[in-house]
């Protein structure tokens, strides 16, 4: 996994009238280090800020933005906003970044374990997906379903951090990440653990509708293209299906984790109340 805070393209400097130039030596992006979490956007700062739990090393804001921020949170905001123009922001974030005059650093949330985790609440498991932008949107969607935890593999999956964290809206303050070496040996754990281990993938031997449903449950989601790797279908109890009767039979992997969570909170809870 890279060091950078988040995957960029090469940035374009201008000169001070925006007509393209020499590159600016003094537009330099910081050389942050690997534990260093990027916020920028209105609703991820805003809900790190709320976040008791999220340490924020230097928060920068436009004269607009620090004020909108002070009245929404209606309190004293836990550190002084440097106030800046928003090319200052500019420089410091991909070309294309909507940062809305806000932009910080931050440490790492607290991250939980196989043996910390309460299973009172779905875990969910992502096995390579490597889109920040889907991943962003996945938990948007787990913190929307109160989700325990998402398991990510230390590699071949993005940081929690940057286009993430503005793709989650403020969900990354709310799930946890924890980061494993090896996924497939982490869902043997759980297993020991008794946790029901769920895969998705359109090749399932059942519809997800179809499943039983209990606690403590981690639901699995493969990559964008190639799906479950086999040693993780291996490590889960089941690999269930999404049946669609329409023409397309297939979805984008954060519409698919929307409808997932869906049906395996709801097949939790019943299983719960019995």
């Amino acid at each position: 996994m890279s060091d950078r805070p988040f995957q960029s393209r090469k940035p374009r400097f201008q000169r001070p009238h925006g007509k393209p130039g020499r590159r600016d030596p003094q537009a330099r992006r910081p050389n942050f280090e690997i534990d260093t979490t990027i916020l920028y956007g209105w609703h991820p700062i805003a809900e790190a800020l709320r976040n008791g739990k999220r340490t924020i090393r230097r928060l920068l804001a436009t004269e607009n933005s620090a004020r909108r921020l002070s009245e929404e949170l209606d309190a004293p905001l836990p550190i002084e906003p440097e106030i800046v123009r928003p090319d200052e922001i500019n420089r410091l974030l991909e070309p294309d970044a909507v940062h809305q005059g806000l932009y910080a650093e931050a440490d790492p949330l607290p991250s939980p374990s196989v043996d910390t985790l309460s299973g009172k609440r779905v875990v969910l498991a992502l096995d390579q997906i490597t889109d920040p932008h889907n991943v962003g949107a996945i938990v948007r969607t787990a913190a929307a379903f109160d989700v325990e935890a998402i398991i990510t593999t230390a590699r071949h999956s993005p940081a929690a951090t940057g286009v993430l964290a503005k793709s989650a809206s403020g969900g990354l303050e709310h799930v946890p990440f924890m980061i494993v070496r090896n996924l497939g040996d982490t869902l043997t754990a759980l297993g020991k653990l008794g946790f029901q281990r769920i895969g998705l993938d359109s090749s399932g031997e059942v519809s997800l509708d179809e499943i039983e449903i209990s606690l403590p449950v981690v639901l699995v989601l493969g990559s964008e293209g190639k799906g479950l790797r086999q040693r993780t279908r291996d490590c889960c109890d089941v690999i269930g299906r999404l049946d669609m009767p329409g023409a397309i039979k297939s979805l984008n992997v954060s519409n698919a984790a929307a409808v997932c969570l869906y049906a395996v909170v709801k097949g939790a809870s019943r299983s719960a109340r019995k």
